[in-house]
């Protein structure tokens, strides 16, 4: 298939809005069963498995059996990627505020496997800030005292360079207009985020919880600063 079929394959798939709304569900990088999305589309469980086969055929979604149950999730980040940048394009240009309306979502919340939000981005911007990551043409690198920082957080920087995912790059975050983390190192910092308690996320949304204590040590750990956004 040549490059511009492909395009207009995965187009497709993504426009059609029951299929949207299925991979919006997916966002949040939890495994949902079929029956789980067909409620994400509101549509019918027969819809919904037509849909979740052109979805899982086009290799935007993959699905895995466990028992008697299927259970679909994205593809891979870089799908999560695609649908978090056409999220950033798809608001009406008449629409001031940028994002989700939820306040929490647009605090911090989970992209896929990242946090992403306000929060988010403060952390890449502390993170550039203090040195431990160096951002230079669009191109984020962990720095010498980064890579001993995060070792220092007990985060393996050696073994998420030997993974086959990009270590850590930028992502235009769809509320904030700015970019936050991504990649192993951002997954391996969420991990650690709720390992320590200072969050939780929601059992039925994206929203990561920030209790005040908890948030007080995330941004002095990252160095993420108070502004009018907050």
């Amino acid at each position: 298939m040549e490059d511009h079929q492909d395009l207009v394959h995965v187009a497709a798939m993504i426009a059609e809005p029951a299929r949207a709304r299925m991979l919006l569900g997916l966002m949040s990088g939890r495994a949902l069963t079929a029956t789980e999305l067909s409620l994400e589309a509101d549509v019918a469980p027969s819809t919904a498995s037509s849909h979740l086969a052109r979805l899982t055929d086009s290799g935007l979604v993959t699905v895995r059996r466990q028992g008697r149950h299927r259970y679909f999730t994205l593809a891979s980040p870089q799908v999560a990627e695609i649908v978090e940048h056409l999220m950033v394009g798809a608001l009406p240009s008449r629409r001031v505020q940028t994002g989700p309306r939820d306040p929490a979502l647009r605090h911090a919340r989970v992209c896929y496997d990242h946090l992403a939000g306000f929060l988010g981005v403060g952390m890449l911007e502390g993170l550039v800030k203090s040195g431990h990551l160096l951002a230079r043409d669009g191109v984020l690198a962990i720095t010498g005292p980064g890579a001993d920082f995060f070792h220092g957080l007990g985060i393996d920087v050696d073994g998420l360079r030997s993974l086959r995912r990009t270590l850590c790059r930028p992502c235009l975050d769809w509320s904030v207009r700015r970019e936050h983390l991504a990649g192993s190192l951002a997954a391996a910092l969420l991990d650690l985020i709720l390992a320590n308690g200072w969050a939780r996320r929601d059992l039925t949304t994206r929203v990561v919880r920030f209790e005040a204590a908890g948030e007080r040590a995330f941004r002095r750990a990252f160095g993420v600063e108070a502004t009018a956004d907050d």
